[in-house]
């Protein structure tokens, strides 16, 4: 069982998400803005938070940066919206996923039984540092170091260029990204993927060129040493 906060000023999306999540056996908490949420969150653990873009006092992105200050919690936007722009923003703050309303609540569960497995599962006994030229890779401590700088990325982009790199030279199609990096392949979207590579590109500078595109296909980190 899952604690998960609903944060959203609609009563129905609130309604609609405690009923399936309470279904499945999860507790289920809300709040109605932004606000409410970071306090919520200050005095109150949870395994996942499920929370609106468009609220009164506090939008969805801001109070997911507000929440970051204190902990660390996977994060489902939810939002009218679906431009890239949207996305991709949001994906830089660190969300764990990006679901466009109106949406399917059946849908809505499998992401959030997603990301609470990813959250349990996060890989803490892999011991190797690995280097590239000037990129430096520490996959246990989840650091990543661009010719001695130390590289902000999201949860993601750690997670995407962590499979990437394990699975060096090989060609990796975007379902098999969604579904190793994301944990599911048929609510995934091959926007996701794109967007996140773009992403990974830019925080790997001159070191990008080890991500290959393979047209029609997907991607694979290429790096063969002389």
């Amino acid at each position: 069982m899952a604690r998960i906060l609903v944060v959203d000023d609609e009563t129905n999306i609130r309604r609609v998400v405690r009923e399936y999540a309470e279904f499945e056996g999860h507790e289920v908490f809300e709040a109605v803005d932004g606000m409410d949420a970071v306090e919520m969150v200050k005095n109150n653990n949870y395994d996942v938070i499920v929370m609106d873009v468009m609220m009164p006092k506090l939008d969805g992105f801001s109070t997911c940066k507000e929440i970051r200050k204190y902990k660390t919690i996977p994060v489902i936007m939810l939002s009218a919206r679906g431009e890239e722009y949207d996305k991709l923003f949001g994906f830089e703050l660190g969300i764990d996923d990006y679901v466009v309303k109106p949406f399917s609540p059946k849908e809505l569960m499998a992401r959030i039984k997603v990301a609470l497995k990813r959250n349990a599962s996060k890989p803490n006994d892999v011991p190797e540092k690995l280097t590239f030229e000037g990129l430096d890779i520490d996959l246990a401590g989840r650091e990543v170091y661009v010719d001695g700088t130390k590289a902000s990325m999201t949860p993601k982009e750690y997670d995407l260029l962590f499979f990437l790199v394990k699975n060096k030279n090989l060609a990796l199609t975007r379902d098999r990204l969604l579904e190793e990096v994301w944990g599911y392949d048929f609510f995934g979207d091959d926007r996701t993927v794109d967007t996140h590579i773009k992403m990974l590109r830019n925080s790997l500078g001159p070191y990008r060129k080890f991500i290959v595109t393979l047209r029609g296909m997907g991607y694979k980190f290429e790096y063969n040493e002389n």
